[in-house]
């Protein structure tokens, strides 16, 4: 299967109640990601921004981060991540997601479900 970057849907979005409008470009959906999953997506968190701290059961988020810096909500712990970041939470964990800095933070996530 090839998705073409141009037809793949983009929207903004208040994420979770989070800060400002979140940007993202779904790269899949479930049929693509084979029943496996639920969200695929290359998100832009503008400066001041954040994804709300939201928890997740019977599923597990990733976050790869490809660009800028942002601060992760582990489960209540504030970790700084960075480009080549990885941050999964699951099985009744929460996160969220804040970009403090005063450029874009981009990275990809991606929900797997049970």
């Amino acid at each position: 299967m090839l998705t073409r970057s141009e037809n793949c849907p983009r929207r903004d979005a208040c994420v979770q109640n989070g800060k400002g409008l979140i940007h993202m470009k779904d790269l899949t959906d479930q049929q693509g990601l084979y029943n496996h999953g639920r969200l695929f997506t290359h998100v832009v968190i503008d400066p001041g921004c954040s994804i709300g701290y939201h928890a997740h059961n019977h599923e597990t988020e990733f976050y790869y981060v490809i660009k800028g810096e942002g601060v992760f909500n582990d489960d209540g712990k504030e970790i700084v991540v960075r480009p080549g970041d990885i941050c999964a939470t699951g099985y009744g964990q929460s996160h969220g997601m804040e970009n403090r800095t005063s450029e874009p933070l981009e990275m990809i996530a991606l929900i797997v479900t049970e």
